[in-house]
This record gives structure tokens, C-alpha cells and sequence, in this order.
């Protein structure tokens, strides 16, 4: 089985063929790592490609951040952070590919990106940004999973049918591992910080998180609520139990969980809102 997963991940790690865009990244990722480059700097290079752009500042005008006049990449990178807006970056087109061919995965991210930051914020958390960034891309993985292996994501499919299983299981009995674990590895080789990868890679296991615990419980608690909602279709048809380990590390109780529900509500009424008028703008664009 060692032997299937790690052909796997030579297939899915295959960066000729990741929908990426290397070399803007490249060069974000060098200003970044350099203490003496300036916000402007890093914009402008971002700003240089005009269709990246948009569809940055179209996630950062997104409800998962709650800034709806964001209207430059230098503003998004002073509002959302370098890490944030370098991960919109990264995973801009594969969010296209979500929008065209999988609407109930895509608005099942934004949800979860926007109960990541409300759980974030109700609790006073700091970086509530990035971790609604961690929730937007907690289900990357599925993407590339269908992308790279369409033959197993439909026995993957199979499976959870038959056995009436949770996708994740499913996952490791046909390919070995699951999206979250091939989401974390994406992450790592597009450079994400560990505070992004590490809640992608464990939302689905928090007790193996190590210095992003907190985030990774934010992520976890939010797909469950997300689920629980059934806004989207993350393709369970089960909602999980919240792991223990998440309540303990982040102090909850049933009022402070029963209190983001409520606000919640009227925040998904925002994600769809803002779901069907990207639809219909692609639509406009197609016809």
C-alpha cells in the first residue's frame, strides 16, 4: 500500500501539470522571504498579471473576510496579510476549476472559510484572517483529487455509497490517503506557511496537529457546523462528531457553539448571495 500512495503523490506532486501559476508565485514567494521588500513591491508583481488580480480581490471582497471595498492588491495585502493574499494567489485557478465544475464544493469552502473566521472572532483569536484562508482551502485536496485521479475519486464515490462511509475513509481504501493529507502536500510545495498547511492537513485529525492546534480546531469545528448546515456539498452525507480534542483546545461549550450558529445563519445567506452572482457572472462571460 506504501507503494500505491507514494506513486500517488509523485502523480499529484506533478507540478508541470498543477493548475499553479509558478512564476509570479516564484518571485512572491523571494520579496517574501526578504525583510528589506516593501507591501508595494510584492503588489505590483502580483498586479502584473491583471487576471490573478481579480480573482484575488474578488476572494478578498469574498464575505469570508468581511472587507468588501478592498479594490488593490497592495490594500489586500495591508488588510488580509502577505501569506493570505500569496495563497489566493496559489489557489486562484483551482477555485475556477471549483466555480465551473463542482458549485457545491466551492460554496462549501467559502462557507467554511466564513465560520472560520466567525469562530475566530468570537473567540478572540488572533490572525483571523489566515485562518479563514486555512477554512477556504481546507478541501484543496479534493480538487487535485479529481483532477489527477478521476478514475479513483469514482471508486472513492462507489465506495461511500456501498458502505455508507465518510468520504476520508473511502479515500484511504481506494488511493491510501486522503484529502486532507494530499491538500497538506500541495500546501507544502506551493510554499504555504505551516499556520495554512497544517489545519488543511489535519481538519480531519486535530490531535495530530502540533503548532497550529488552535487553527486547526477552528477549521475542524467550522467543517462540521458547515456540514451540519448542509450549505454546499462537501460529498459526505454524514456530518461528524467534533472531536473532542478540538473543544478542549479552544475551551467551547454548547452556548458559545450554539451562539456561532445563530450568527451563522444569516452570514450563509451572504455566501450565496455572493456564490450566484460569481456564477452569473461566468455565465456572462461564457455567453
Amino acid at each position: 500500500m506504501d507503494e500505491k500512495r507514494n506513486e500517488l503523490k509523485k502523480i499529484i506532486m506533478d507540478t508541470k501539470t498543477l493548475p499553479t501559476l509558478p512564476g509570479v508565485i516564484n518571485k512572491l514567494n523571494s520579496l517574501s522571504d526578504n525583510d528589506k521588500s516593501s507591501v508595494q513591491e510584492m503588489a505590483r508583481i502580483v498586479s502584473s498579471d491583471q487576471v490573478l488580480s481579480a480573482r484575488i480581490l474578488r476572494l478578498a471582497n469574498s464575505p469570508s473576510y468581511g472587507f468588501y471595498r478592498v479594490s488593490t492588491i497592495s490594500n489586500a495585502m495591508i488588510l488580509l496579510g502577505v501569506n493570505v493574499v500569496k495563497s489566493l494567489a496559489i489557489s486562484s485557478s483551482i477555485f475556477e476549476i471549483m466555480e465551473k465544475n463542482s458549485v457545491g464544493l466551492w460554496e462549501h469552502s467559502l462557507g467554511v472559510g466564513v465560520a472560520s473566521n466567525l469562530i475566530a472572532t468570537k473567540l478572540n483569536l488572533p490572525e483571523c484572517e489566515e485562518i479563514a484562508t486555512a477554512g477556504l482551502l481546507h478541501d484543496i485536496g479534493k480538487v487535485i483529487i479529481s483532477l489527477k485521479c478521476s478514475e479513483a475519486e469514482q471508486e472513492v464515490r462507489r465506495v461511500i455509497d456501498e458502505k455508507r462511509v465518510y468520504m476520508r475513509e473511502a479515500e484511504q481504501e481506494i488511493i491510501d490517503t486522503d484529502h486532507a493529507e494530499v491538500g497538506g502536500w500541495l500546501a507544502k510545495s506551493w510554499f504555504l506557511p505551516d499556520k495554512l498547511s497544517e489545519p488543511i492537513n489535519c481538519h480531519h485529525n486535530v490531535a495530530a496537529a502540533g503548532s497550529h492546534r488552535i487553527k486547526t480546531a477552528v477549521v475542524h469545528i467550522a467543517d462540521a457546523l458547515i456540514k451540519a448546515s448542509g450549505f454546499g456539498d462537501s460529498g459526505d452525507s454524514y456530518v461528524p462528531q467534533i472531536q473532542q480534542a478540538a473543544w478542549d483546545i479552544l475551551k467551547l461549550n454548547e452556548q458559545i457553539i450554539a451562539d456561532i450558529v445563530e450568527a451563522l445563519e444569516d452570514k450563509l445567506v451572504e455566501v450565496k448571495n455572493f456564490s450566484l452572482e460569481l456564477q452569473q457572472g461566468t455565465d456572462a462571460v461564457a455567453n
